[in-house]
């Protein structure tokens, strides 16, 4: 019986350089729970949003007010630990330098809610995820500057193709203007979504970049740590927005008049915390297993996904300009993935196999 719970813990306690089959699980975890954090947060936004919500303060403090819910598996790690190492056992990994950079980045994370929340609320999914999309060249931009992350002529011809799918949307921005929208709201919408993609692509490295300047051994528990203090302090500015704006004394009001009814306008709520906190930690999660720009690859890939359940849900429109910013964004995805598969093959390569390809006199 100890054994086994030993395993258990072990799994749930991957150094950074530990066990790589482990690390191979935490990766396919995370990439799952990003996966549906990305495909069904700005689906369920929007749903609010749709039938009568019209909260950009409180939609911002769903994304992260999700955070207790974290409670739970750093619960369960915490007894396995104590049952192997006993009473006398950590209860929080995190130190103040690192509990301060999660503070800090928690804050800039509950401006980018903001930000989205702002856009979602003017823009269709279908626009909103495609602007989203121009992350990646953001993030690579961000990575290099911080983390020194190496490009190949993969890489980089896919941050351009995405960058010039964006810019296409941007061409013809008023062509899926919501009905009874100004193209004043519908313009601040699209440059707020940008600045969110921006603000993003400069949080995922900086991600990174704690981690590695961290003078902590990381392992996954320390990244659930970092992610529920960053949601914290995202959904404790997003909280002064709410309180300025009155937010609070209007969800009642607003449950009454929501257009699926008031029990489900707080399932909504309910479920749209949950689902971004899945998004956030999957993200992070990644990151921890793999890098920023993986992490935003991945955001960017699951676009396609995101494109067609809201024309499928929501009849939301897919214009000519659409299909061209989504062929841009999937030549994009193919290129990175080719030259990432390109680079591990070599990567892989024997000395003698190396040599064998270097052509004679």
């Amino acid at each position: 019986m100890e054994g086994a719970q030993g395993q258990l813990y072990d799994s749930m306690e991957p150094k950074a350089q530990g066990n790589p089959v482990m690390k191979k699980l935490l990766l396919i975890l995370n990439c799952i729970l990003l996966s549906i954090g990305n495909c069904g947060g700005p689906l369920i936004m929007r749903l609010y949003f749709i039938h009568g919500g019209k909260r950009v303060w409180l939609s911002s403090w769903l994304e992260t007010g999700g955070f207790p819910v974290i409670l739970l598996p750093l619960a369960f790690v915490y007894f396995q630990r104590r049952a192997t190492q006993g009473p006398g056992t950590e209860l929080f990994f995190m130190k103040p330098p690192l509990f301060l950079a999660a503070a800090f980045i928690g804050i800039v994370t509950g401006l980018d809610d903001y930000l989205y929340a702002y856009g979602v609320a003017r823009l269709p999914v279908s626009t909103s995820s495609l602007i989203i999309a121009s992350q990646l060249a953001f993030t690579a931009g961000f990575a290099f500057l911080l983390v020194k992350q190496k490009f190949t002529s993969y890489s980089i011809n896919a941050v351009f193709l995405l960058t010039v799918g964006a810019a296409v949307l941007a061409l013809h921005t008023s062509n899926d203007r919501p009905e009874g929208e100004s193209n004043k709201e519908y313009l601040a919408g699209f440059f707020m979504t940008l600045g969110a993609s921006a603000l993003y692509g400069f949080l995922l490295p900086l991600v990174e970049l704690t981690y590695k300047k961290s003078k902590q051994e990381m392992t996954y528990s320390l990244v659930m740590e970092i992610q529920m203090v960053m949601s914290f302090f995202a959904t404790l500015f997003c909280t002064v927005g709410m309180l300025i704006n009155k937010d609070f004394q209007a969800i009642p009001r607003e449950a009454k008049t929501f257009g699926l009814g008031e029990t489900k306008y707080y399932v909504v709520m309910v479920w749209s915390a949950i689902i971004w906190q899945t998004f956030f930690l999957g993200a992070i999660g990644v990151i921890f297993c793999a890098s920023s720009l993986l992490s935003a690859v991945i955001i960017a890939v699951l676009l396609p996904v995101t494109e067609i359940l809201a024309v499928i849900f929501y009849k939301e429109k897919f214009q000519a300009e659409k299909g061209v910013a989504l062929a841009l964004s999937l030549w994009g995805f193919v290129s990175f993935f080719y030259g990432e598969m390109k680079h591990n093959k070599k990567k892989k390569q024997t000395p003698e196999e190396e040599m064998s390809q270097i052509p004679g006199p």
